[in-house]
């Protein structure tokens, strides 16, 4: 079969990676790639986003299964279009992609069928909200109703910052359309863990658990990121808790899903808030997480292929996931400036020495290769990604190769794994 994956970062990476040890897998093209893919799978010159040479690709190379990476093309409805020539794909469908693409479906579909989640406000004018935010207080929570690249959340400590965070997303447009309504929520305390599942449309199966680090600096400081770090698995995801959030939020969702004719297929990515023992619904993302998508893909002992295709299948009561008993950990590194100002085209050396460390898997995210030189060609850069008898060994293992590249322009957290490491 001729597989073709859509999208160039790290979380792509690791699933090319894992995608081509498949004895399924005859050919492995990725669109656009980046200079880690390159060494996996033959690079094609198409942004994730261009629907019509995507769909024209596939048509042309004959490609068996395509696997939609970033939630761009899904919400743009690059699935809907495969789906209508027969050519087979993993990912939702742009209506059913809009549990990510619009918060305020994503917040209306849980308030009808009973997920529990964070008390909100849906507004499309700024002094609406602010008026919303007088009467709740804070902190409290702001956040844009579209796609923002993981960055539209804005955790507010003060009413003050609240009414910033609303001029800054509907005013000032800081992420254009995606700004245009807002989702004001209750501010949720806890524990934050990433429950992925596999769905077929009808049957929903829970990987293992995952927990990442969302802020750029150590000690859960500073601005919010796209992800700095993830580890599997997280131990604040007990199985009684799984199967309370597997019975409460996801089947819940899914069978929605499916009553107002958008059923799910694909992974979904459930982002918890865990307190006393009891999940609530953070968000919901159409796509694995990046960079859980990593250490996920670098415990999973069966074939990927196999689950991606029950997925678009409608079978995955016919597949068994197995997965190593090893914890994995990912450091991102990434590029000074990172999430604000960056500067891009400098020269990352020690890959191979990194590469070298047992049980690491250096994915590529945010680079290019010119003449044999590795370039940082973006924000997030590279995922570090280790294996380990527990998450402090994987942890130890990752920080080893870490310190093997030489990238002077570059950044990592160095507390990748606390939670769990610290944990009584």
């Amino acid at each position: 079969m001729k597989v073709l994956v859509v999208g160039s970062g790290g979380r792509e990476h690791s699933l090319c990676w894992a995608i081509a040890k498949s004895p399924r897998c005859a050919k492995l093209y990725c669109a656009p790639g980046n200079a880690g893919i390159e060494e996996v799978a033959k690079c094609v010159p198409l942004e994730a986003s261009d629907v019509d040479g995507i769909v024209n690709f596939a048509v042309e190379n004959k490609i068996g299964l395509v696997v939609v990476g970033p939630e761009v093309p899904l919400v743009a409805g690059l699935v809907d279009r495969l789906n209508e020539i027969g050519i087979r794909a993993f990912g939702p469908t742009a209506a059913a992609a809009a549990l990510e693409g619009s918060k305020a479906f994503m917040k209306e579909l849980c308030e009808k069928y009973g997920v529990p989640s964070a008390e909100f406000g849906h507004f499309d004018e700024p002094d609406s909200a602010k008026d919303f935010i007088r009467r709740k207080g804070a902190p409290i929570v702001v956040k844009a109703d579209g796609l923002a690249a993981g960055k539209g959340v804005i955790l507010c400590r003060n009413e003050h910052e609240a009414y910033a965070a609303i001029d800054h997303l509907m005013t000032e447009r800081a992420f254009g359309a995606a700004g245009d309504e807002v989702i004001i929520e209750e501010f949720l305390t806890g524990e934050e863990a990433s429950l992925f599942v596999l769905v077929d449309g009808v049957r929903a199966v829970p990987l293992v658990s995952a927990q990442d680090h969302k802020l750029a600096y150590d000690g859960d400081e500073g601005p919010n990121t796209g992800g700095m770090g993830a580890y599997t698995p997280a131990p604040v995801l007990t199985p009684e808790i799984t199967k309370i959030a597997m019975d409460e939020i996801v089947t819940p969702t899914i069978e929605g899903m499916a009553a107002e004719g958008k059923p799910y297929k694909g992974v979904l990515y459930a982002g918890l808030m865990i307190k006393d023992g009891r999940p609530k619904l953070l968000e919901y993302n159409v796509r694995f997480g990046d960079p859980e998508c990593q250490p996920l893909m670098v415990r999973l002992k069966s074939d990927i292929l196999d689950a991606l295709i029950a997925c678009a299948d409608g079978t995955l009561d016919k597949v068994k996931i197995e997965w190593r008993k090893e914890a994995a950990l990912t450091v991102v590194m990434a590029a000074k400036g990172y999430p604000g100002r960056y500067e891009k085209g400098s020269e990352i050396r020690g890959l191979d020495k990194a590469n070298a460390v047992d049980g690491v898997t250096v994915f590529h995210a945010g680079t290019n290769a010119e003449n044999g030189i590795i370039l940082a060609n973006g924000g997030r850069v590279l995922n570090v990604t280790a294996l380990g008898k527990t998450v402090a060994d994987a942890q130890k293992r990752a920080y080893e190769a870490v310190d093997l590249i030489d990238w002077p322009e570059g950044f990592c957290r160095r507390d990748i794994g606390w939670r769990a490491i610290n944990r009584k």
